[in-house]
């Protein structure tokens, strides 16, 4: 048996190779399972099964249906925060999201990607951290090694790819300042999420 790039493997090098392909398997299996669960429609029995995938939900969060997982182990979620319908929650590096935060529809938080002047395009990551009361708006993409600050918005449709200053309103592609969020002493609860959604 030989490699991608044909050299020939050790009898070792062939066990590690298959039980990391199983690993994959189970992965991806995982990832097919919790994107089934997200079309349950129960925010209670999503969050049951959510938690016991791995991921970290605080008290009085909700996940919206239609969100998909890319390994759950390093994501959590605090208090009061919707995340919503078909957002991505990418988990192969850290993925923090804060308390108060409102994540809209179709939101990508990617923290894993190819780096395309590698020439065997491997793959990079960075972690992602969304700090308390942020507001990102509908399919904006966050990119690896971003940090949100507090109280930032993210408008419709950004594409993220530097920190975003706390109480800055940033919107674009790539993401830039817009302007700065008036209020800065925000202690507002963002309430229950709708029961079908």
């Amino acid at each position: 048996m030989k490699d991608k790039h044909g050299k020939a493997l050790t009898g070792g090098e062939i066990f590690e190779k298959t039980l990391r392909r199983i690993e994959s398997i189970c992965v991806e299996f995982l990832t097919f399972l919790l994107m089934l669960v997200g079309y349950i429609p129960s925010h209670v029995l999503r969050r049951f099964f959510y938690r016991i995938a791995g991921v970290s939900i605080g008290r009085g969060s909700a996940i919206h249906m239609g969100a998909k997982f890319y390994d759950t182990q390093r994501i959590t979620i605090g208090r009061d925060t919707l995340i919503g319908e078909g957002c991505i929650l990418d988990g192969r590096d850290r993925l923090v999201i804060g308390d108060h935060v409102d994540i809209a529809s179709e939101v990508m938080l990617y923290n894993a990607e190819h780096d395309v002047h590698d020439p065997e395009f491997g793959a990079i990551s960075g972690h992602i951290i969304i700090e308390d009361y942020v507001f990102i708006g509908p399919r904006a993409i966050i990119l690896p090694g971003v940090t949100v600050g507090e109280g930032a918005v993210v408008g419709a449709g950004a594409v993220v790819t530097k920190d975003v200053p706390a109480y800055t309103i940033v919107g674009g592609v790539p993401a830039k300042k817009i302007a700065d969020r008036k209020a800065k002493d925000l202690n507002y609860r963002l309430g229950r999420a709708r029961w079908f959604r």
